[in-house]
């Protein structure tokens, strides 16, 4: 067990010594090059194929049309640095280990967000830089991207104080500055300052951190670039991008239409450029500015921010209790059922399995939450797996409702098989039988995956309710 950090030396020495050391390694070497005038060729290709999978990505990239629009071939490290250039393949080599290192744990919504969000800031400043800086573009495009350094490297390898940060900012009227000091005992941005110091990443990184006190136009990029980043996530016609546009305009010498311009094609550029370095996972977390996607990319940001609305599911249990005396259908049960835990309980994915193909298979019944119609098409398990058994089979067969991921169910991890977790994803979730005058009818299961937020004691009381009423109102209609 990883004990407990408190602290920014403390966070600082776990992140680098225990939780991603070969990240810190490959980070420091590479920025140490960049400070080095005479860093030569081999010095570079040296740090690169000490590791034979970090040195494939970077040839692929390489070898991209991004980067090689040519598509002369590039087998070699060396052949790619003459190609592409010295700090365009230190950027692409820093950029892959970033996403490997972060990823390389259960990838948390928020984790995703972040990089998503660092990538968009990267190319929006060294965009911005390009029309007040003579070169140095790369060094300001890692500068935005190691911006929330700190925060990134805290959801990917944070364990179980991750969870209770994910948990305490759930809570109505948390404060995230006081939450963050009270669970790390830093801030974010303190942690990302000393990863900064400690990885050696230069002046510019942690200058960047300084608020409007320093007007050299590298940190002026970088500052805008993750500024207009955040604002595209309340839309481009927010007034928050509004204001930003002020700021742009006058700094790179356009006029507040064109300046709009530059920064909805560094937005596009983003997606490509998060693709191409094998992230095309986070391409989709980029505010699009196509605005047929602007909508429902907004509507994904609701549903990961997906609040209980109590009074919603006091009037859906209310609406089951009576379907278990009254004359109602199957159709208004399962509704009642599903939008009472998914917009009254606040879970973000349900979905109801039931015994289909003489009750040798469960397949996906009804389902309601973000990027869950695709369930109803390929969500399929055996009945009965003896030589494999899982998780859903078991809680109808011991009849129980049951909480995964905490450690009253952790004997029960190996029961989430590898076919439930390429389907579901991994993370928390409730799962319960539904019954119906004692005959198996299948099994409710939500999640709050699309956020990463961990699920709470009031929610599983709600999902217990609902389960047992659906049983209740199934079996009264049987009977009939």
């Amino acid at each position: 067990m990883v004990e407990r950090s408190h602290g920014t030396q403390s966070w600082i020495d776990r992140l680098s010594q225990t939780e991603l050391p070969a990240l810190t390694a490959v980070v420091r070497d590479l920025q140490r090059l960049a400070q080095q005038n005479d860093a030569s060729v081999q010095q570079l290709a040296d740090v690169l194929l000490r590791d034979a999978s970090l040195t494939s990505k970077v040839l692929r990239v390489a070898n991209s049309v991004y980067y090689n629009p040519s598509q002369e071939s590039i087998r070699t490290i060396s052949r790619a640095i003459v190609l592409v250039g010295f700090d365009n393949v230190r950027l692409i080599s820093l950029s892959v280990s970033l996403i490997d290192g972060l990823l390389t744990h259960r990838p948390r919504q928020q984790l995703q967000e972040l990089l998503a969000s660092a990538f968009h800031a990267a190319v929006q400043a060294r965009n911005l830089s390009s029309y007040v800086l003579n070169g140095h573009e790369e060094e300001v495009f890692i500068a935005a991207l190691l911006h929330q350094l700190g925060e990134m490297a805290f959801w990917s390898a944070g364990g179980e104080q991750a969870d209770e940060l994910a948990q305490a900012l759930e809570v109505p009227g948390a404060e995230a500055e006081e939450v963050v000091q009270r669970v790390l005992g830093t801030s974010f941005r303190q942690l990302s300052q000393g990863l900064a110091k400690s990885w050696g990443l230069g002046e510019l990184v942690s200058l960047a951190h300084a608020g409007g006190s320093h007007t050299h136009p590298a940190v002026k990029a970088v500052q805008l670039g993750v500024q207009i980043s955040k604002a595209a996530l309340e839309g481009w016609g927010s007034p928050a991008m509004e204001a930003l546009l002020n700021k742009v305009a006058p700094f790179i010498g356009l006029g507040p239409e064109e300046s709009l311009q530059q920064v909805l094609a560094s937005a596009d550029e983003a997606v490509k450029v998060a693709s191409t370095f094998g992230a095309s996972s986070l391409c989709r977390l980029i505010p699009s500015t196509d605005p047929a996607q602007i909508f429902d990319q907004q509507q994904a940001r609701q549903a990961r921010l997906l609040q209980p609305d109590l009074l919603f599911m006091q009037q859906a249990l209310q609406d089951l209790g009576l379907m278990a005396n009254q004359r109602s259908d199957v159709e208004q049960i399962l509704s009642s059922v599903l939008d009472g835990l998914h917009r009254g309980a606040g879970l973000e994915r349900v979905m109801l399995a039931v015994l289909a193909d003489g009750q040798s298979r469960f397949r996906a019944k009804r389902v309601i939450g973000e990027q869950t119609e695709v369930w109803l098409r390929d969500f399929v398990l055996p009945a009965v797996q003896v030589e494999q058994p899982h998780i859903f089979s078991y809680a109808l067969r011991h009849r129980e409702a049951i909480w995964m991921g905490v450690p009253a169910s952790y004997s029960l991890n190996e029961l989430v098989t590898l076919p439930i977790r390429q389907s579901l994803g991994a993370g928390m979730f409730f799962i319960a039988p539904v019954l119906a005058n004692g005959r198996e009818v299948g099994v409710l299961y939500a999640d709050c995956h699309l956020s990463g937020r961990a699920l709470r004691h009031e929610q599983f009381v709600a999902f217990q309710r609902f389960t047992l009423l659906a049983g209740r109102c199934l079996g009264a209609l049987s009977k009939r």
